[in-house]
């Protein structure tokens, strides 16, 4: 299977560490390229405010995602640097640096990409895996700074890993794998001296543009920004958040916490499936009716909202390209007294189906567009519940990753609400959680996790599952 987790999970064997990283010569020629007028995606500037914020509290509010994979033999230093620095010219995210200025406002600035250089740095042998996690965490800068990204070969005698460690500013779930296939050609080409073809890329840059473009003609009476603002009014002016009682410190601010585990093997996710399919469902759609019969069991809650992320790639040439292609979509459903699994999934995989249809709406220029008495109490930083689902075996080239031990992972940035992903490898469905880190939320995610895992159990083994009688009492 591919490993998958956070960077507490990654465990490289030991070996000699080499590093590659934007060189002095092209850090100070971004320092002094001018600003750009293409704003950031809506989803990246609030992340870059979020991020300002976190920093100005002492926290790393930004999340570092890495992939790694391994290689047999002894690796080229030389072709490997050609390699990642001709990756990192392909995909136009990386060629943007932004500054939050004091008033809230993200200034783009643009370098060309070919005064991008790559260059290697020496570190000698880390004998534990311990001091190379700290290490890719440690020298890899937050969103706030343009060299944001990283990349690494740590050799041993008969074989080698290759990361890449990318700020979640240029990279999804997507584009991690993305990135495998990439270097994967890229090394391989330099290796063989004939460059191997890698299908033409579109930019981030013209998608931020193409974002901005639509989101401009919005009004109060655009379609999807009265369903936004129908949902957000029913939930008591605010965002979807965890059912249960958090912690999240003083600050607002907390260390995030993690947990993964195995959710199904396949033989039980291939069951869970056939009884989504056979009620009008399918798998997605299955996860948040099992989530919303969690909030039922737990709360007595009758209606279900949660936010999922949507993958925005809509071109042909953006479906290769690496960058944060993503926008936060409402799933909202009425989970009635008697509901069980059987007769909820149809109605979570309508929401589900029908929130695609907002992927090109953001919530952030929802909140800019609603007006003083609207009803709303969502604050400027705010967090929402999110459940992403990824279909791994769907993502070109993931047949492979089990051939190279490939992992993707991510590192426990500050986590003010609960993030739960659900991800459908070859083999296993993983369910990993971030929340924040402390007592109260521990309590609180052991009892959801266990509500939520003795469903999804009963819906592989019994083919159903029906609330308790006192559920909504």
């Amino acid at each position: 299977m591919v490993n998958f987790g956070f960077f507490d999970d990654w465990h490289p064997q030991p070996g000699r560490l080499t590093s590659w990283s934007v060189s002095q010569d092209a850090l100070a020629a971004m320092l002094a390229a001018p600003p750009h007028p293409t704003p950031p995606s809506f989803q990246q500037q609030e992340y870059l405010r979020t991020t300002s914020r976190g920093a100005r509290a002492g926290h790393r509010a930004s999340r570092l995602c890495m992939l790694s994979f391994d290689i047999p033999g002894r690796p080229d230093l030389a072709a490997m640097t050609r390699a990642v620095t001709a990756f990192v010219r392909r995909h136009d995210t990386f060629s943007s640096r932004f500054v939050v200025e004091p008033d809230g406002q993200v200034v783009r600035h643009v370098l060309p990409p070919e005064s991008i250089e790559l260059e290697p740095t020496e570190h000698g042998v880390f004998a534990d895996s311990a001091a190379l996690r700290r290490h890719v965490q440690d020298t890899t800068p937050d969103a706030l700074q343009w060299n944001c990204f990283s990349f690494g070969v740590i050799a041993r005698d008969e074989s080698f890993t290759v990361y890449a460690a990318v700020d979640h500013l240029h990279t999804d779930g997507v584009a991690q794998a993305l990135t495998c296939v990439d270097l994967l050609t890229l090394y391989g080409g330099e290796l063989s001296g004939t460059p191997l073809p890698l299908a033409p890329v579109d930019g981030h840059l013209a998608y931020c543009a193409r974002e901005r473009a639509h989101n401009a003609t919005l009004t109060l009476e655009s379609p999807g920004v009265r369903e936004w603002l129908k949902l957000l009014r029913r939930n008591d002016g605010e965002m979807p958040s965890f059912p249960l009682h958090l912690d999240r410190g003083t600050s607002g601010y907390s260390p995030g916490a993690q947990l993964t585990m195995q959710l199904f093997t396949e033989p039980e996710a291939v069951r869970f499936e056939q009884v989504c399919g056979g009620n009008a469902g399918r798998f997605p759609g299955g996860l948040f009716a099992a989530l919303a019969l969690t909030e039922a069991e737990l709360t007595s809650d009758d209606w279900h909202f949660i936010l999922t992320p949507a993958n925005t790639r809509s071109t042909p040439g953006e479906n290769g390209s690496v960058g944060y292609f993503t926008n936060l979509v409402p799933i909202a459903f009425d989970v009635p007294a008697d509901a069980t699994f059987t007769t909820l999934v149809a109605a979570a995989q309508d929401s589900l189906d029908r929130a695609k249809t907002l992927s090109d709406v953001s919530a952030h220029r929802v909140l800019e567009l609603a007006p003083p008495d609207s009803g709303l109490r969502v604050r400027p930083g705010w967090a929402a519940m999110m459940l992403s689902y990824v279909d791994v075996r769907k993502i070109a080239g993931a047949d492979m990753f089990d051939q190279i031990n490939g992992g993707m992972f991510a590192n426990r940035a500050s986590a003010g609400e609960v993030y739960v992903w659900i991800n459908r490898f070859l083999d296993v469905t993983t369910l990993s959680v971030l929340f924040p880190d402390s007592p109260e939320s521990h309590e609180s995610i052991e009892r959801y996790v266990k509500t939520l895992t003795s469903i999804t159990a009963a819906v592989v083994g019994d083919g159903d599952y029906a609330l308790r009688a006192d559920a909504h009492a």
